[in-house]
């Protein structure tokens, strides 16, 4: 299935012009903070989403509030692992007030050690159980889809892939790509098809995209290589692929096993948790609560990075399908990361001394 993706040119101009920010209701949720900066004026985030796509987030909330964001980035190679190694580092002393992953395993792991506080916020009320602790302890928002981002130029329509498995085909041995799968979303991905396919099909298929795709460092890395020709088609995030669409490549998405009997296309939230014991637990509870407002979750939607709202009441003009609106994989994100250290001394093994 592929996106016709309507909206190439969207900008936070457009968004900031035509989606005024409800003020008022958002005093209301996370209430009123005075502008004095100091210690107890600042929230420590440490966030796997890119600096281009959240900054502007953590903009408006200092705004609104006038409580300064201080945000440790990761790079793209590492992404979520490097923060979730930094957040079991400093455990005894913790720095981090909020944890915002772009992807949601690492985020449980950090949830199984002990490392996060339950924060039963009413902010997350909304949002659809499967993207939710029940103690409240991790918060799903704004998702991306796992898609194949499929180069117009090289492919014609008919000679599409439609499914995971195109990845393995001999027909396309060096044409296609994958990120390294050993952070991000695409370990996430990797976990969640060890889950649902077992831990015999997943090595099988792992091992022979090994053998038959590029890998290259990060799903940005993916959607590049596509949008340049440099390769037929790859697996990449929703967001990446959309930044290659709105420069103009000849690009176009395709949503994975849709078909009868097909697993379907996966959707992995970005994921918030407030750090046990930080030393900032009321600000960082106030950024959790701004976060999950609809207002943002349609900012990021509008944004560069297309996120896809998970919050029912969020309204916004659609620019990719959703889980409502395809067939999404049913992933148990709880069974994929009990089984995450299966996983990753698995694709070390394979995947480690890949580039």
């Amino acid at each position: 299935m592929s996106c016709t993706l309507p909206f190439r040119n969207a900008t936070f101009l457009v968004l900031l012009m035509a989606l005024p920010i409800a003020i008022g209701i958002i005093y209301a949720i996370i209430g009123e903070t005075g502008h004095t900066r100091g210690p107890e004026s600042e929230v420590v985030v440490y966030t796997a989403l890119d600096e281009e796509f959240s900054q502007p987030v953590f903009d408006e909330f200092t705004r609104i509030t006038g409580i300064a964001v201080l945000a440790k980035f990761d790079t793209e190679s590492t992404k979520s692992v490097g923060l979730t190694q930094a957040l079991l580092a400093e455990q005894a002393r913790p720095r981090c007030d909020v944890f915002w992953n772009n992807e949601i395993i690492n985020t449980l792991r950090l949830d199984q050690a002990g490392l996060l506080e339950s924060y039963a916020t009413a902010a997350a009320q909304d949002f659809p159980p499967q993207f939710r602790s029940a103690r409240g302890s991790w918060h799903g928002f704004a998702a991306r889809a796992r898609i194949l981002i499929v180069n117009t130029d090289l492919l014609s329509q008919e000679d599409w892939p439609d499914s995971l498995l195109d990845l393995t085909n001999p027909d396309w041995r060096g044409r296609v790509g994958i990120a390294k799968p050993l952070a991000g979303t695409t370990a996430s991905h990797a976990a969640c098809l060890f889950s649902v396919w077992g831990e015999a099909r997943a090595k099988d298929f792992f091992q022979s995209v090994k053998e038959n795709a590029k890998v290259l460092s990060g799903n940005k890395q993916v959607a590049l290589a596509v949008g340049n020709g440099e390769l037929a088609f790859g697996l990449t995030d929703t967001d990446d692929a959309m930044v290659e669409y709105e420069k103009g490549r000849p690009v176009t998405i395709v949503y994975p096993d849709q078909g009868a009997g097909q697993m379907g296309t996966l959707f992995i939230p970005n994921s918030l948790a407030l750090v046990a014991s930080s030393p900032h637990q009321e600000l960082g509870k106030k950024l959790i609560d701004f976060l999950l407002t609809p207002d943002v979750e349609r900012m990021l939607a509008m944004g560069p990075s297309a996120q896809i709202p998970l919050n029912p009441n969020v309204v916004y003009q659609p620019r990719l399908e959703s889980p409502q609106t395809i067939h999404a994989m049913d992933a148990n994100f709880v069974e994929a990361a009990n089984l995450w250290d299966t996983t990753a001394e698995f694709l070390r093994d394979v995947f480690a001394k890949a580039l």
